[in-house]
């Protein structure tokens, strides 16, 4: 006779509650040990610094609409050009909506800001989709502009910033 034959009965299956049970314990365990080390990690904010940033009670001036304080200000050396829209020379039949602003070397200067913005207009009616189009398009088209605010302002207009761009 075997050992299995003298024990009486062979292997026994384990039974689905104590699976269960098993599984439960180590998904308990397994959420409490990520819940500890998500406060490890990232310990929460004190309750009135969270309290403040929603009521927007942050410190500091804020903005007329009582958001808080721009950076992109006159005060700051830049200047936010109107937003625009211009249809493209290829296809007509798209349209490209912007927003730059232009920051300074000194003071701004409105008439010269003006002036840009104008050139930038009439520059976009000369572009075609197909040459703005993925990412490198993009980065030609920004340095095409710069080089164009460049000559306007002879140098004092330091960088053009893309606020807003969509083509529809």
């Amino acid at each position: 006779m075997t050992d299995e034959d003298q024990s009486g009965e062979g292997k026994k299956k384990p039974s689905p509650v104590m699976t269960i049970a098993i599984v439960a314990g180590l998904s308990v365990l397994a959420v409490g040990g990520g819940w500890l080390v998500g406060n490890l990690l990232a310990p929460s904010a004190p309750a009135e610094a969270v309290a403040a940033e929603a009521a927007g009670e942050q410190g500091g001036k804020k903005g007329e609409d009582g958001d808080l304080p721009r950076l992109a200000t006159e005060a700051n050396g830049i200047v936010t050009l109107e937003p625009f829209t211009s249809n493209l020379a290829y296809p007509a039949d798209n349209l490209v909506r912007m927003e730059v602003a232009l920051a300074f070397k000194d003071a701004p200067d409105p008439a010269l800001a003006e002036a840009i913005h104008q050139d930038i207009m009439a520059y976009m009616r000369t572009v075609s989709l197909q040459q703005i189009q993925g990412p490198r398009g993009f980065q030609y088209l920004r340095d095409d502009l710069m080089e164009r605010v460049d000559l306007r302002s002879e140098g004092r207009v330091t960088n053009l910033m893309f606020r807003t761009f969509v083509i529809e």
